[in-house]
């Protein structure tokens, strides 16, 4: 069976707690709201993928607790091949994220998301294989993310890795065989050591993972849109202008939307312009999966939003 999206990585339970101020250390403060929700870059960008109606498989580990079992019939619900996900020894990974306005401060827990080993890969050739566009990020071990990318390169299967959160250790000889390397602009200062401060800056950091092999460099950056460097051109694709109210999963939003677009014959900027306005309608609900749309529902989603895709 071919997959359009198979997402290796993550999968967290978000608690969510909103607050009117973080506390200081040892104190204690009241907070207005919390809510518990499928989460993690994983798992976030494998279900806006198959919201859009992508056919997308998952290799991930779920707790041998409830939150697993829960997360578990969740993909199945979202309609995600789950034959490559498995139970593992510890809790299911957490996400407690504090809101304060349109801006959060998030902690990771992997639970059983540490169990995701490169020798767990060998389960799932076949599922590798038979897909069109791997996904990859850094909730879990940087080695497995390096076996997914040598066992893709076996198979000429194209990844795309999303360095989020960022890691110091990232081997850049594994990123040059990746399709797509998708940086926010922390992430891409932190492998280059360049500034980012400016449009500028950020283009030179992105020519200089070109020059070093990297085949689209795709760096988002927030407000000002997703720039994409190649050896060839440089293209800034500006966001649209929304009123955010809770940025979580946005990103992963915009990974998974781009997927889904790129497996479905857009080229790449076409793809790029989708995955921002689907990106942007998201940042205008509560939540990571929560506020993402299905196809049906984003057509009137844009246009209440004034958004023309």
């Amino acid at each position: 069976m071919m997959y359009d999206v198979l997402v290796i990585g993550s999968n967290m339970m978000e608690l969510t707690t909103e607050i009117d101020r973080m506390p200081q250390l040892g104190e204690t403060v009241a907070a207005p709201s919390f809510h518990m929700a499928f989460g993690g870059k994983g798992a976030n960008q494998a279900v806006a993928a198959a919201k859009l109606g992508a056919k997308v498989a998952m290799i991930s580990k779920v707790g041998a607790d409830s939150l697993g079992q829960a997360y578990l019939a969740h993909f199945k619900q979202t309609g995600i091949d789950i034959s490559g996900v498995s139970v593992g020894t510890q809790s299911n990974g957490v996400a407690p994220c504090f809101i304060h306005g349109n801006m959060n401060s998030i902690i990771v827990v992997q639970g059983a998301n540490s169990e995701l080993t490169p020798a767990s890969l060998d389960d799932y050739h076949a599922l590798i294989k038979n897909a069109k566009l791997i996904v990859l990020q850094q909730e879990i071990d940087l080695a497995t993310n390096y076996r997914a990318i040598d066992l893709a390169e076996q198979y000429g299967v194209p990844v795309l890795l999303n360095p989020a959160p960022a890691n110091d250790d990232l081997d850049l000889a594994h990123v040059t065989k990746c399709e797509f390397y998708a940086p926010n602009e922390t992430e891409l200062s932190r492998l280059t050591k360049r500034p980012v401060e400016t449009l500028a800056e950020i283009t030179t950091a992105a020519k200089d993972l070109v020059t070093q092999g990297v085949k689209n460099v795709i760096v988002t950056i927030g407000a000002r849109g997703a720039l994409w460097v190649t050896k060839d051109q440089e293209l800034l694709i500006p966001s649209y202008q929304v009123p955010a109210i809770d940025s979580i999963g946005a990103g992963d939003s915009f990974i998974g939307a781009f997927a889904y677009y790129y497996t479905h014959g857009e080229d790449i900027p076409t793809a790029l312009h989708h995955a921002n306005a689907y990106a942007a309608v998201t940042v205008t609900r509560k939540g990571s999966q929560t506020s993402y749309p299905t196809a049906a529902e984003l057509p009137a989603l844009q246009a209440q939003l004034g958004i023309q895709s």
